[in-house]
């Protein structure tokens, strides 16, 4: 994300009221086609299996993959079979690689081909990922070639085409809803009035100790944390582990190719290691000369820029895994909606 958009789209300010008239139309004409696909003006494709959407109002990161992984996680131990789909932002579109969208994630071909969130998504939950930029001919490819009896959309909360059953806004307590203005004078994707008719509201509260949010719009609202776990070598070899504590007061070069870089720089800063940061665009397709630098300090990315880097061979180069922790009363109401009410 644009640092100097997000920077301004904090406050009200005068660039955010030079660009307010443009962002009262496009919150109107994002209304008006939610209308559309309300009322059947327009198209919406209801697939056969339950469908639950990961999502959220405010552009960028927030979170949205770590809970997909937790709650993909918390079906399968359910019993539930889960598929998830995927735009594939970012993927290779090479119509001569013999590998066209529709698209099943495989961790053994190009990584470039699946892009980086759907890879990281199957790496930890071992579960059918369908990427297309078309979610719709993602969700028939789980149908029809699939066991899966649920179906998990990473992202596409306004991709109205698509019918679901459950939607879940993923929420940054840190920065919550900005200056609560649309695009492009604020980072709303939708109006904050968006939230009423949204069945879960998840905050997101990794980077600070206490939940501070706006309940006026919604009921069901949920916090999310994360589990910081050791640090792994890029190399990939499992019997070499290094924990942050190790890096207190050392410092390392902080690569980060997220929505918002800033809170894993954050987070680091927060265990004592004195970074050297490094942000890159979101989805960013690292070459191995991004993460060769003159002196010999570590390297530190996330997990998520990790699956596209692991074949580079860089030594003294880690990423670092985290796991979401949702209140567990999130899960049970999801169940209970799920599972048909015995007559």
């Amino acid at each position: 994300m644009n640092s100097f958009f997000s920077h301004n789209w904090q406050t009200i300010n005068i660039i955010s009221l030079i660009l307010s008239p443009l962002s009262l139309i496009f919150c109107v004409l994002v209304s008006i086609r939610r209308l559309f696909y309300r009322t059947g003006l327009l198209n919406s494709y209801t697939s056969s299996l339950p469908v639950i959407v990961v999502g959220n109002i405010y552009i960028g990161g927030s979170g949205k993959t770590p809970f997909v992984i937790w709650l993909v996680k918390q079906l399968k131990m359910a019993g539930f079979k889960p598929g998830i789909v995927s735009r594939g932002y970012g993927a290779l579109n090479d119509k001569k690689s013999n590998c066209p969208f529709p698209r099943l994630v495989n961790q053994q071909q190009n990584p470039q081909l699946f892009a980086d969130e759907p890879l990281l998504i199957h790496q930890q939950t071992h579960c059918p990922v369908i990427i297309d930029p078309v979610r719709n001919h993602a969700l028939q490819k789980i149908e029809q070639d699939t066991d899966c009896d649920i179906i998990i959309s990473d992202d596409g909360l306004q991709h109205y085409a698509m019918s679901r059953d459950i939607e879940i806004n993923i929420t940054d307590a840190r920065r919550l809803y900005g200056n609560g203005l649309c695009l492009p004078a604020g980072p709303l994707r939708e109006g904050r009035r968006r939230l009423k008719s949204i069945d879960y509201l998840v905050y997101n509260t990794s980077q600070q100790k206490k939940l501070n949010v706006d309940s006026a719009y919604v009921d069901n609202e949920y916090s999310m944390s994360y589990i910081v776990n050791p640090l792994q070598p890029l190399s990939g070899d499992e019997n070499v582990q290094m924990t942050m504590a190790d890096l207190k007061g050392k410092k390392v070069h902080a690569v980060a190719g997220i929505g918002d870089p800033g809170n894993f720089f954050m987070l680091l800063k927060n265990y004592g290691l004195i970074i050297i940061e490094h942000p890159f665009d979101d989805h960013y397709q690292y070459k191995k000369e991004d993460l060769i630098f003159a002196d010999s300090y570590p390297v530190i990315m996330t997990e998520k820029d990790a699956v596209k880097c692991r074949f580079f061979n860089l030594s003294n180069s880690w990423f670092l895994p985290i796991e979401a922790k949702v209140d567990n009363a999130l899960i049970e109401s999801i169940i209970k909606r799920l599972t048909p009410t015995p007559y």
